[in-house]
This record gives structure tokens, C-alpha cells and sequence, in this order.
């Protein structure tokens, strides 16, 4: 789907072959695991720093392209989770603000 993907290149972004694309937070118990669901379901780069402000730098590459990303599993986070899950929903609406064509669909 995007071609941003070079396998010698450890900054390349890796192909996405799903559409829309699916982040299933369900199951994740800690902070890491839910940056793992972001790397992997949006085929972030290495050195994605898992972090809000790295996510809305990687999620800014895919402005030129359509993009539906559904988004479930959040009421199966950790009450811990809250501050995280509203930061992330910030970084989504930040980056659907500047860029209408990524679309971030919220399933649960």
C-alpha cells in the first residue's frame, strides 16, 4: 500500500498491507506494549521513540497518502491507561487536523 519501505534502510518505514488499518489494543498491560500495537500496525520505523511526539512525527509521513486507521481495545486498557489513551487520541485529532486525509476510526 505505501512504498516508503526499504529493507537495508533500519529508518524505513515498512509496507502496510492492510486497509484500513487495524490497532486492536485489547491485551496490552503496559505502555510499551501499546507503542509495540502503533510500530507494528502502522509499520513504523527502528527508531520509533514510543512516545507521543515521535508518533505524531512518524504519523506525519503518511500525510500525502488516504489513510483509515480503526482504532479498538482502548476500553480494555488499564484505568492507569487514561492519561495515555487521552494523549494518544490528542496526537490522532492533531494530525487528522493537518492533514484530513488520515482518518482514525474509534471501534471501542
Amino acid at each position: 500500500m505505501y512504498s516508503r519501505f526499504d529493507p537495508s534502510d533500519s529508518n524505513s518505514f515498512y509496507r502496510i498491507s492492510e486497509d484500513p488499518v487495524v490497532l486492536d489494543f485489547a491485551g496490552c498491560r503496559y505502555l510499551g506494549e501499546l507503542h509495540q500495537v502503533l510500530k507494528k500496525g502502522l509499520g513504523l520505523p527502528d527508531y520509533y521513540g514510543e512516545n507521543w511526539d515521535a508518533l505524531w512525527d512518524c504519523l506525519w509521513h503518511f500525510r500525502d497518502y488516504p489513510l483509515t486507521i480503526e482504532v479498538s481495545g482502548l476500553h480494555d486498557l488499564p484505568d492507569a491507561f487514561s492519561e495515555e489513551i487521552r494523549l494518544m487520541k490528542e496526537v490522532f485529532a492533531d494530525v487528522h487536523k493537518e492533514s484530513p486525509n488520515i482518518t482514525f476510526l474509534y471501534l471501542s
